[in-house]
């Protein structure tokens, strides 16, 4: 099991209450990978966005900049909104900060909850399945190729004939992609032999255990060669030693998040009863103590059997230090509890096995 943040690079806010500058939110950024590197996370992940209040939008930049000041850590986008950049620019990217750290950077390749980056681009949201299913055809032929020379044409950019691709790191990158719950994408990326990251933001999150079977189930009928047939959780979620104190603090900050995002696509603001009822054992905002969380991680393991828990807890400005704070938390009070039970876990399925025998 897997464990780490995620983040859209939230702005805080400044004394009056104003948002504050985008450019403090890159240096926070850098600061928060920096310490779940070292209290010993698996991932730290970066999501492209294009506004105000959310303006990580080049993931690449900082996972390089990132990568050049951790050791351990994996550093992924959460996700690269694929379907409006040019997948030959977004693989040399990846690849130069893969060698910068080592190895430890994957891509998580997704459309896209958010839309401003259509305009921003200039690309037709008409054209929002095609050109995902387009761009990560050439993404995925980029890295496959055995000598960094493509061939491929598409309908949205120049063909390519027998072009070189360049940097290449040591190995393959791990792409992954990402769905907010749709059967089609579980579908493709069994397909494609991808591994998967559900991004669920609400609701509770049992309902994507049979979208995990269909993910499993597609994967064993299509028998992509060499499928790296994984399953990974993406959630809101905050940590404090006191239960109570953790959802009173993230209810303040995710509220105006949910408000803001719901002004935007046409939803109604968020009571605390929901709140409340999204917080319980099968909610999907995992807010809480490290003892809670850890025990929800483990539970929703025994549901699934995903092999990532990645938390997004810098939403609606979040004080940056209880962002932090949680960060430690989730390093070294709630991952030594999953990964003990998990390893338990093991042993006595090892254990029956071996009686078996």
């Amino acid at each position: 099991m897997e464990l780490g943040v995620f983040s859209f690079g939230d702005v805080q806010r400044a004394k009056d209450g104003s948002l504050g500058p985008t450019s403090e939110s890159v240096t926070n950024l850098l600061e928060a990978i920096q310490l779940a590197d070292k209290v010993g996370l698996d991932v730290f992940g970066i999501g492209e966005h294009h506004t105000e209040y959310f303006p990580a939008s080049s993931p690449s930049t900082l996972i390089a900049a990132a990568a050049a000041t951790t050791k351990n850590i994996k550093l992924t986008s959460a996700v690269t909104v694929l379907s409006t950049d040019d997948p030959v620019r977004v693989y040399q990217q990846f690849a130069t900060a893969d060698i910068i750290s080592g190895g430890r950077v994957e891509i998580i390749a997704g459309r896209g909850s958010s839309t401003e980056s259509f305009p921003l681009f200039g690309y037709d949201l008409r054209d929002y399945d095609e050109l995902y299913a387009e761009k990560l055809d050439l993404l995925l032929k980029i890295n496959a190729s055995e000598d960094g020379k493509v061939t491929w044409e598409g309908k949205f950019r120049p063909a390519l004939d027998n072009v070189e691709i360049v940097p290449r790191p040591k190995e393959k990158m791990n792409i992954w992609l990402a769905t907010g719950g749709n059967p089609e994408s579980s579908i493709r990326a069994a397909r494609l032999g991808l591994p998967i990251t559900y991004a669920i933001i609400g609701g509770h999150v049992s309902r994507f255990a049979p979208l995990v079977e269909l993910y499993h189930e597609a994967a064993r009928q299509y028998k992509t060669p060499n499928a790296d047939v994984r399953v990974a959780i993406a959630t809101p979620g905050f940590i404090a030693e006191d239960a109570k104190d953790a959802k009173d603090t993230f209810w303040k900050a995710w509220s105006w998040a949910m408000t803001t995002l719901g002004k935007v696509r046409g939803f109604a603001a968020p009571t605390r009863d929901h709140y409340d009822a999204e917080s319980n054992r099968d909610g999907a905002l995992f807010a809480g103590s490290p003892e809670e969380i850890a025990g929800r991680i483990l539970e929703l393991h025994k549901r699934i059997g995903h092999t990532r828990h990645i938390f997004q807890m810098d939403t609606g400005q979040l004080p940056h230090d209880k962002f932090l704070k949680s960060i430690e938390l989730l390093g070294t009070k709630v991952a030594p509890i999953v990964r003990a039970a998990l390893e338990e876990e093991k042993k006595k399925e090892e254990n029956a096995k071996n009686a078996k025998a």
